[in-house]
This record gives C-alpha cells, structure tokens and sequence, in this order.
C-alpha cells in the first residue's frame, strides 16, 4: 500500500514500529537476562552491558522499519 496522506504514512510507520519491536523483544530480553546471570561481569560491567543491548535493539528497530516502510512504499520484496 503506498500511502497518500501523511495520516496514512504515519499509520504505516506506526503499524510497522509495533510489529518490529514486538518481533525484536525476544531476542533482546534473551540477551539481557544472559547478561544479568553472567557471573564474570560486575554489576556495573552488566549495566554497561545491558545498555548496549538497548541502544542496539532501538538502532536494529530503526533500521528494519525504514526499510520495511520503504519497501512497502516502493513495491520491493
């Protein structure tokens, strides 16, 4: 569906931002709770860690609902 309106564009990226955090959130709660039961790491060295895993879980998001809406609007596969 290519989008006319800016409404319709808007629902686009906003349809497409709910369906790719929700299809990402496994992977990162998995990772977080890796990180919180690794007996190597301080508490501080886990917190760092964690953090990392969210900037790149909403830097991977990102990414993929650019592309999808793109690819939606451009008729790709």
């Amino acid at each position: 569906m290519v989008p006319t309106t800016k409404e319709a564009l808007r629902k686009l990226v906003t349809d497409t931002t709910i369906e790719i955090y929700e299809d990402l959130t496994p992977q990162l709660i998995q990772m977080i709770d890796q990180t919180k039961h690794d007996e190597k790491l301080t508490e501080a060295q886990k917190q760092d860690e964690i953090s990392l895993h969210l900037l790149g879980y909403v830097k991977s998001c990102t990414n993929e609902i650019i592309v999808d809406v793109l690819a939606e609007i451009l008729g790709l596969e």
